[in-house]
């Protein structure tokens, strides 16, 4: 069995992830089309963007046109590798090998990304501490991403996970664990929801302002600005 830890290093890298995203379910296709558009639209073009766990660069290359400069980073070497062909033909953008637990970088962003349900597998302390890492990060008046599955979306997401399985990218679903907005393999990956009060206690730990939108009936967002609630207007 892969260690949790290393699944998307060992497992859900690279040409697997890519596959992940290449789906045949349309309303799948909806769901993360609206999550970039959600980010997309609140951009002004004047922008640095920090990623975590950016994958294969997917989001970047959408994101690239819109914005000034943006870097991913990403645990797993065959992703980062992969990345920087799928966006070598964009100069905006960069991509390293690091851990989003422990974030090395001396540059702050003004927008700093954590989608695809990016912290489900990470509970208690080690979630805060992602969202804390990622809220250091913001220059003033900066904005941090979240996002997570709206409650609605559960039927479409377990059919995208049951078409996952089927492509032999992740393990056979357990059906008698899996419930309650989370999805168990037999292998033992499990992709947990991050709830709206989960949402707003680590909203409210940062000391920043924040909100928690529900968005296309499918995503979840924690949005974050590096500002004091007694600042915004």
């Amino acid at each position: 069995m892969i260690r949790m830890d290393n699944y998307y290093i060992e497992r859900l890298n690279s040409a697997s992830l890519f596959r992940v995203y290449d789906t045949q379910l349309n309303r799948i296709s909806q769901y993360l089309q609206a999550e970039i558009e959600f980010v997309r639209n609140r951009l002004t073009g004047k922008e640095t963007i920090l990623e975590l766990g950016a994958g294969y660069g997917r989001i970047m290359k959408a994101l690239a046109p819109f914005c000034r400069c943006i870097t991913g980073i990403d645990i797993s070497e065959q992703s980062v590798a992969l990345a920087k062909e799928y966006l070598s033909g964009y100069d905006n953008c960069e991509m390293i090998c690091m851990d989003a637990h422990s974030i090395e970088l001396d540059v702050k962003y003004d927008v700093v990304l954590c989608l695809q349900n990016g912290l489900s597998a990470l509970k208690g302390g080690e979630a805060a501490n992602i969202v804390a890492q990622a809220v250091r990060l913001l220059n003033n008046g900066g904005t941090a991403y979240f996002s997570s599955y709206s409650a609605k979306f559960w039927h479409h997401r377990l059919e995208w996970f049951k078409e996952q399985a089927e492509k032999g990218l992740i393990g056979e679903i357990d059906p008698d664990k899996t419930k309650d907005g989370n999805i168990v393999c037999q292998d033992g990956f499990t992709a947990r929801t991050i709830s709206e009060e989960e949402f707003a206690s680590l909203g409210r730990a940062t000391g920043f302002d924040y909100s928690v939108i529900e968005h296309d009936d499918s995503i979840l967002f924690l949005v974050v600005r590096n500002k004091h609630p007694k600042e915004s207007g």
